[in-house]
């Protein structure tokens, strides 16, 4: 399946849009994807599906081959700031394990089992704190804003959230 240029699709076009935030969100900012998918749910968007998890999972195919549209959102350590978007493909790893499994091996397992080759979005948005705390540090806060706020724009829907 070929897939338009980086963010063109939009879910105005009834396109079926999951976003998988994941991470710990009792180690500081390794909570971005869990508030990103918080956010997220919040725009009560149609057709837009949202579910947080402390790390992704094989099953995770299943939910992903029913949509058509999928971004996994994740805090990153290092990288680029406020955050990255990368666009992802199917691809089996054979260093997996049941305690770390990459969203292009998700991918693949939707592709593989399910036949279905969603266009998949890796927002990877910039943490600086992964301490044992249950709160993101004002940076990480500031970067997921602007990441919602990109996440809106991509998706053509709304307008940006107000700042907490």
């Amino acid at each position: 399946m070929t897939h338009p240029a980086p963010y063109a699709a939009t879910i105005a076009g009834h396109e079926r849009v999951l976003v998988i935030g994941y991470g710990n969100p009792g180690r500081q900012d390794d909570g971005l994807g869990p508030a990103a998918a918080a956010a997220m749910e919040e725009l009560h968007w149609d057709h837009l599906t949202v579910f947080d998890t402390y790390q992704l999972n094989i099953e995770d195919a299943i939910d992903v081959a029913e949509h058509d549209i999928i971004w996994f959102v994740d805090a990153t350590k290092v990288g680029a700031a406020p955050y990255s978007v990368t666009p992802l493909a199917p691809a089996f790893e054979t260093d997996f394990t049941s305690h770390l499994v990459r969203p292009e091996v998700v991918l693949a397992l939707a592709e593989h089992y399910y036949g279905s080759t969603p266009q998949a979005f890796l927002l990877g948005i910039r943490g600086y704190e992964f301490e044992f705390v249950e709160e993101l540090t004002a940076s990480a806060t500031d970067n997921l804003r602007l990441a919602v706020s990109m996440f809106c724009g991509r998706m053509e829907r709304c307008r940006p959230p107000e700042p907490a």
